[in-house]
């Protein structure tokens, strides 16, 4: 039989004193004193425990020191208050201590809060619970996930807007957290949600909207574009206290985010590119819809139905997102952005071109014309190339083109085909090293006009062919645009054998189009013959009444 608590021991007294049992008895019964029987009857509940008295320490006679040492350091400067190892030294030096220095270090952890808090200078930290009226107040953050991208670890950022009434919760990965993403989350988002908080909406002091925080004080020096951003959609900003003093200011998105993390982001999502995740958040967004938020009656997509309504209507014209860069070209063709180096057609060398950073790629403009278009590095240093952007000084150095780093490139992202290698290596065996790779050269120019599968196709049929030049991939290039534009076969009902290969012209001659002209007709051919009849006649008959010149008068 288990032993029973005092409670129980309470209870069970107490019963039986009720059923009529002497006080005796149940002494006997339980095996208890006469006192212990006599508090059970007078209370079901045992009294306390005393507290044992504390344990003298080999500190005991130095804490009053200790206690003056961090009175005194509230006055002093802040930087030259007591640290444990100082105050332990002057105890060991200044006063003959025998103590230890994690003896020293627990006192000291536990007393100077309360020294503080007795002396009225520190604030006790308490929350105040907020009501938020619908569509009108929403929380901005970001939060850095790892994600498995292209088989490779890294960590990029997840962007969060969150509507505080509903709860309601639009998301975005990006490769980095700068500007440009602060922007397209915010166009996103409020596209997502079809309007624009009323009230304000609360942010950490990022750079991307703050340039300096003015002391202890709300008050921000914002940076120009997003001030223009803040003006183009109508956002009034709340700024937090700076650090992680003022996280649980917006406490929403932040546990927003880590709920987020947590239960769509573990285990890491395994993707080839940052569209092909950003669709797997859109639905996780539409999911977590129609979760209920703590102890709500209703869930996030029935609040956010009341709430959408009151949401301010989005402006009709769009607003330039991405940031202008105007680097110019170097001798290698290519333009530096934040770090990292992009290629450019070499025509382009030594002018100055306009560059638009967005938060996932970047476009390249001269004079208003794009010119070049690519994906944003994430790393730092990085150099992205495109082998296009060099053939037209690859043509006049050919020998430079097995080298190339955009030629490496184009390898490893699938645009240079085990198909283009065996084509060139038969075309340098046949047409020498450097006429083969410039039969090469004059084959990738193709791909400006043919698409990259048909020109594929071309290039493996000249190749079973031994057509090694430019024009017979260009002919084969089109020959299977054309047969894959055209209708496939349908044999008639009935008829087996193999499939057989026709011309294309016979093709052609056998599917005419149906001749609906009207046939010609020959009715003015027989108005100029009677016309041509007539005047014959009247000829005839001048020339027979006309004498003769050598007949007699």
């Amino acid at each position: 039989m288990s032993q029973m608590s005092k409670v129980e021991l309470y209870a069970a007294i107490r019963r039986d004193h009720r059923a009529g049992m002497t006080m005796r008895e149940l002494e006997r019964k339980y095996n208890v004193a006469w006192r212990t029987v006599r508090k059970a009857l007078d209370s079901a509940w045992p009294e306390p425990r005393k507290p044992l008295p504390p344990r003298p320490s080999a500190l005991d006679p130095y804490k009053a020191v200790i206690d003056g040492i961090l009175r005194a350091d509230l006055d002093a400067p802040r930087k030259q208050r007591h640290t444990v190892t100082r105050l332990f030294h002057r105890l060991v030096e200044e006063h003959g201590a025998n103590v230890s220095y994690p003896m020293v270090r627990r006192y000291v952890a536990d007393r100077k809060s309360q020294i503080a808090v007795e002396a009225g200078k520190a604030p006790i930290e308490a929350f105040v619970p907020q009501t938020h009226p619908p569509g009108m107040e929403a929380e901005v953050d970001f939060g850095d996930v790892a994600v498995r991208l292209a088989g490779e670890l890294v960590t990029c950022y997840l962007f969060s807007f969150r509507l505080s009434y509903s709860g309601k919760a639009v998301h975005r990965v990006f490769a980095s957290a700068g500007q440009e993403a602060f922007f397209e989350g915010h166009v996103h988002a409020l596209r997502v949600l079809g309007g624009v908080p009323r009230g304000r909406v609360r942010y950490d002091n990022l750079k991307a909207a703050v340039a300096q925080v003015l002391g202890l004080s709300r008050a921000r020096v914002e940076t120009d574009r997003w001030i223009a951003f803040r003006s183009h959609f109508g956002i009034e900003s709340f700024y937090c206290r700076p650090g992680i003093d003022g996280a649980h200011e917006k406490g929403g998105v932040e546990g927003q985010i880590g709920y987020f993390r947590r239960n769509h982001f573990t285990p890491v999502p395994e993707v080839s590119s940052l569209a092909e995740l950003n669709e797997m958040v859109d639905q996780w967004d539409l999911h977590d819809g129609r979760r209920r938020l703590g102890s709500r009656p209703r869930t996030i997509d029935e609040y956010f139905a009341v709430e959408q309504p009151l949401l301010l209507p989005l402006p009709e014209e769009p607003f330039e997102t991405g940031r202008v860069f105007t680097p110019r070209v170097d001798r290698y063709s290519q333009i530096t952005v934040r770090t990292n180096r992009y290629s450019v057609p070499v025509r382009l060398i030594g002018k100055r071109v306009r560059v638009v950073l967005h938060a996932s790629h970047l476009v390249v403009y001269d004079q208003n014309v794009e010119v070049a278009r690519h994906e944003r590095l994430i790393a730092k240093a990085g150099c992205r190339l495109e082998l296009d952007h060099y053939l037209e000084a690859l043509i006049l150095k050919p020998g430079a083109f097995p080298g190339a780093t955009a030629l490496e490139q184009a390898r490893s992202a699938g645009k240079f085909t085990p198909v283009h290698d065996a084509w060139w290596a038969q075309a340098r065996k046949v047409h020498g090293e450097r006429d083969g790779t410039r039969a090469l050269i004059e084959v990738l120019l193709l791909a400006r006009h043919i698409p990259h599968e048909h020109l594929v196709a071309g290039l493996a049929t000249a190749l079973r062919a031994g057509a090694l030049t430019a024009d017979a991939v260009a002919l084969e290039a089109r020959k299977a645009a054309q047969t894959e534009d055209e209708p496939a076969a349908v044999l008639p009902v009935g008829t087996s054998g193999s499939a057989t290969v026709t011309f294309l012209h016979e093709w052609r001659l056998a599917h005419l189009p149906p001749d609906t002209r009207p046939l010609p007709s020959v009715t003015p051919y027989d108005q100029l013959l009677r016309r041509r009849r007539a005047s014959g006649g009247a000829h005839r008959e001048e020339e027979a009444q006309r004498p003769c010149p050598d007949s007699e008068a």
